[in-house]
């Protein structure tokens, strides 16, 4: 034993084997740390827009550009010189549908107008086109080509979009003087599905209103192959706007004239082939002379007529129509304010009795199923009442018995 520990008190022995320490919780908030150095940087640098939700791809392989000229071709080419929207490339495209020969495909011609190159694409047709009439055309006449679109216009010859889309009318034999009433369907183009039953189930001259969105262009075409007058639904700002968003680009009274007609080209540009504007809700918007005057104004000078949904009372459309003479019919009886089989009758039957007081009388109804199937089996016997059923525009335009055998364009 050593003298140390001889000469040491007792109980104070040095014990001289000394254990390894190991720091646990330096060493984890040290690994944390560098997990989420290493997270960020990725997140960082990742090109992910997805964000890591699942994600699918499929190919599309389209075929190379066609180099066969054909008189079609010439005219697209053509075409293609006109402004249009522009394309990935800073390059302006202009993308135009025909008939792939096939009923149930259509075929998109994509060209840029840069380039000059051309791609054609076969797609499905839309659901329920199979066996429906081709697409009706709209004289390029009638056209202007501005940076937000196709926009309707009066024909050099000085012949108006509302004349030359307007569809004829049959008088009742022996009955030139029957009351007559246009009746209108709103709210067309969203459902492919339920703008197609319209179409097919309901009479030509029953009017249809599309809305600005959704797939409403080729339907549009369609509904006007099969014989109906078609109108363009433009929203408008009603009072409880922002709490009710009427849509994209609506009209509101905080914007700038300039700007609303911004906004009306864009909802313009759409689709082709209308005779004419209808609102969309705005109860605030069409009491404003201010915001909504500029607007029927720019209707009138693009030959279109103008309808008023008839939903506001304060709406100033009638007397601003009058002063600039704007062909303009209103609203008088909503058939379908009550959706169901009892209320939808008895709609009709108001209106029917509106239009022998007034000898002209206006409905309006939802696109719904149970409004299509009702009106489709009021407009069957209509006429063995002695009530003509008409397209707006001879509303609008003021035609008189006489001119009601007229042939359409």
């Amino acid at each position: 034993m050593a003298t140390d520990d001889l000469s040491a008190p007792l109980g104070q022995r040095h014990n001289k084997r000394h254990g390894i320490h190991i720091p646990v919780a330096p060493i984890i908030a040290g690994a944390l740390a560098l997990f989420l150095a290493v997270f960020v940087l990725w997140a960082a640098v990742a090109d992910d827009p997805f964000g890591g939700e699942p994600v699918a791809v499929a190919p599309i392989h389209l075929p190379p550009p066609t180099q066969k000229k054909t008189s079609a071709a010439k005219d697209t080419h053509q075409a293609s010189s006109a402004p249009a929207a522009s394309g990935q490339d800073g390059g302006p495209v202009k993308v135009q549908a025909a008939n792939a020969g096939k009923p149930d495909t259509t075929t998109i011609n994509i060209i840029n107008g840069t380039t000059g190159a051309r791609q054609e694409v076969t797609i499905p047709a839309p659901a329920g086109a199979a066996g429906s009439p081709p697409a009706a055309a709209v004289d390029q006449k009638f056209v202007e080509m501005s940076r937000q679109g196709p926009l309707p216009r009066i024909a050099p010859d000085g012949v108006r979009p509302a004349t030359a889309f307007a569809q004829p009318v049959n008088a009742i034999p022996g009955k030139p003087d029957a009351p007559r009433i246009a009746l209108i369907v709103s709210g067309l183009g969203v459902s492919a599905k339920d703008t197609a039953d319209a179409i097919a189930k309901l009479p030509g001259p029953v009017t249809l209103a599309f809305v600005p969105y959704g797939t409403q262009a080729a339907l549009a075409a369609r509904a006007r192959a099969s014989g109906h007058e078609i109108l363009l639904q433009v929203p408008m700002e009603p009072f409880d706007y922002p709490d009710n968003d009427p849509g994209p680009e609506a009209l509101l009274t905080s914007l700038t004239p300039q700007q609303n007609m911004e906004r009306l080209h864009w909802l313009m540009s759409r689709f082709q082939g209308y005779v004419g504007l209808i609102n969309m809700m705005g109860a605030r918007f069409t009491a404003s002379e201010q915001s909504f005057g500029p607007v029927l104004l720019e209707t009138e000078k693009r030959g279109l007529i103008f309808v008023d949904d008839g939903s506001n009372p304060r709406s100033i459309a009638g007397r601003i129509a009058g002063a600039d003479n704007l062909p303009f019919a209103k609203v008088e009886v909503i058939v379908d304010s009550v959706p169901t089989p009892p209320e939808i009758d008895h709609a009709l039957g108001r209106l029917e009795a509106a239009a022998r007081e007034h000898h002209v009388a206006v409905g309006i109804a939802s696109a719904l199923p149970v409004s299509i199937a009702h009106i489709a089996k009021w407009a069957k016997t209509a006429e063995s009442r002695g009530i003509l059923l008409v397209p707006i525009t001879t509303v609008a335009l003021k035609e008189k018995p006489a001119d009601l055998t007229k042939n359409g364009p």
